[in-house]
């Protein structure tokens, strides 16, 4: 076949003709279809880019429907107790899944918690949302991206965690995997809409939630109930450490207790927090509140004797003591002896109502609002008789939480004052403000003489922590089993107060089942098990809070308070 050589192209088609024209308008044609057929490609694949998978959440349906953000939570000095990190969740889109069997199999090979069967059965089923995994770590991440399977992407959410592990748990609570609040201080953020904005009082310069705990204390605390957990070989242990005049919980911990990062954890029943949870008959450290009442109302004085010779019988009932003395005893005796005796005589002294409204002037008859929630309702007698104001008055017919307890004994050492626990940061200009008096200041005075006498002279020796003149109470309690109050399970608890010339702080302790062991002398009583515990965590704790010891600071009063008072 001839062919054309360029010089022979003119020949065919003269330039400028009406051919060649149309031959330019077609070829420019041409181009412009190409142009738009290559333009509608690109958007294609643009759109494709940023659309919303079918069903999967977008940057603001995840924040949404699924795990939402979190204000970080820090102590009193702001280190960091809880905050948020993201972390990758993988979801698929049942439409675009090619083999699901092949899917599942390799997916269950990389994560090995999934239900194999149970996601085989909800990629075959209707929809286009599916969650698989959630709170990948980055390495399984990784992996997954490598495995490339269609219909699958992953989506980063905020994951909460607790650097500080157990230490605070308690307190914290934790969150369901989509970050909501499930207990605790986590919760009150939840349900309070205040708590998340901005400039708030509760919150620091950094918008941060900011709580009344110090961790210092915190870890100070938990580490020595752990340790009196295994020297006494109690069941558990609870103990607080709070700001007398302010009400702020500085430190609370009650063992067992659970990790925050490891939320089932929490489901084991073992776990409560004790302090605001659990109600207990809290024995012979009720006696502070007996005493305190009878003094307030003027029904006893300090020089005021009672006769503790003889059991008290009532009906069926018998009151005696401990280690009796069988002779007369001073109000200041019945106290550092521990007299159930005396103590019982001096609340019929009181008188049924007038004991009855004392103890509910001093909070103990209804449940205390905090923000990790209600605590447990007490357990009230229906009916309130002469004989439930004798047993009430050395700790046994009444059940309280340890909490609202040390509430009612911060208002004896304090001046008088009723202030309501928080476990958010508060001044004590702005408790005071909330304050209730419910005893006099000549009361406390006389409270805080005692509670010194009792560690120096009384039950609470062992309490006595160098430097820091501590003043407290112990309490033993029997436990009721099957019915019965039994000699074997023990609750042992000591509340003291210090510097006790002038408090500062709280502090409870209670032992759960201690048992008799060779340091104690094959005895498991308060005044050997809890009274050393809160001496060895005032000792830790005291420092960390500023309290300065001893010598560097000037005492209140250095003599016991004359009998004129």
């Amino acid at each position: 076949m001839a062919r054309l050589s360029g010089d022979a192209v003119p020949a065919l088609v003269a330039p400028g003709s009406a051919k060649m024209r149309e031959l330019k308008m077609r070829q420019g044609f041409v181009a412009c279809a190409f142009l738009v057929a290559f333009a509608i490609i690109a958007a294609k694949l643009v759109w494709l880019g940023v659309r919303p998978h079918d069903g999967a959440p977008t940057e603001r349906s995840a924040s949404l429907g699924s795990a939402i953000s979190r204000p970080d939570v820090t102590d009193r000095k702001g280190r960091a107790l809880a905050t948020d990190i993201s972390m990758g969740s993988l979801f698929a889109n049942p439409d675009r899944v090619v083999d699901v069997d092949d899917a599942v199999e390799q997916l269950a090979g990389v994560l090995p918690d999934i239900d194999a069967p149970a996601l085989r059965r909800r990629l075959r089923g209707e929809g286009k949302f599916v969650w698989v995994a959630r709170e990948l770590t980055p390495r399984q991440q990784e992996i997954v991206h490598e495995l490339g399977l269609p219909g699958f992407d992953i989506v980063q959410e905020p994951h909460r965690v607790y650097p500080a592990g157990n230490t605070a748990s308690q307190v914290l609570g934790f969150v369901d995997v989509d970050n909501r609040g499930l207990a605790g201080i986590e919760t009150y953020i939840d349900r309070s809409p205040l708590a998340l904005k901005a400039g708030d009082s509760r919150r620091d310069m950094n918008g941060q939630v900011a709580l009344s705990l110090d961790l210092g204390a915190q870890y100070a605390l938990r580490s020595e109930l752990d340790d009196a957990m295994k020297r006494y070989r109690a069941k558990a242990a609870a103990g607080l450490v709070m700001d007398v005049h302010s009400g702020e919980v500085v430190a609370m911990a009650s063992l067992p207790d659970y990790d925050p990062n490891r939320r089932e954890q929490a489901l084991d029943k073992n776990r409560l927090n004790r302090l605001t949870s659990g109600v207990y008959e809290l024995g012979s450290v009720f006696k502070l509140l007996t005493v305190a009442g009878a003094l307030d109302s003027g029904a006893a004085t300090l020089e005021k004797t009672y006769d503790a010779t003889q059991p008290i019988q009532v009906s069926s009932f018998t009151i005696n003591d401990f280690h009796a003395k069988r002779r007369v005893l001073s109000v200041p005796e019945i106290f550092i002896y521990s007299s159930n005796i005396g103590s019982a005589k001096m609340a019929v002294d009181m008188g049924v109502e007038r004991h009855r409204a004392f103890l509910a002037r001093m909070g103990l008859m209804k449940p205390v609002r905090l923000e990790v929630g209600e605590t447990a309702a007490p357990i009230i007698p229906q009916n309130w008789r002469s004989l439930t104001s004798m047993t009430a008055a050395f700790g046994h017919g009444l059940s309280v939480t340890p909490l609202q307890f040390a509430a009612a004994s911060a208002a004896l050492v304090n001046g008088g004052y009723l202030v309501e626990p928080t476990f958010l940061k508060r001044s004590r200009g702005e408790a005071r403000l909330r304050a209730e008096r419910v005893v006099s200041q000549r009361t406390s005075e006389q409270m805080r003489y005692l509670l010194r006498l009792n560690v120096t002279s009384g039950s609470g020796r062992r309490a006595d922590a160098e430097g820091y003149r501590v003043g407290g109470k112990t309490g033993t309690a029997e436990k009721v089993v099957n019915g019965r109050y039994s000699r074997q399970a023990l609750l042992t608890s000591f509340l003291a107060a210090f510097p006790v010339d002038a408090p500062e702080y709280v502090v409870f302790v209670m032992l759960d089942e201690p048992q008799r062991v060779e340091e104690t002398g094959g005895e498991a009583t308060a005044g050997l098990n809890a009274a050393p515990t809160v001496r060895r965590i005032v000792e830790r704790v005291a420092p960390l809070l500023g309290v300065l010891p001893e010598g560097q600071r000037k005492p209140v009063f250095d003599e016991p308070v004359p009998a004129s008072y």
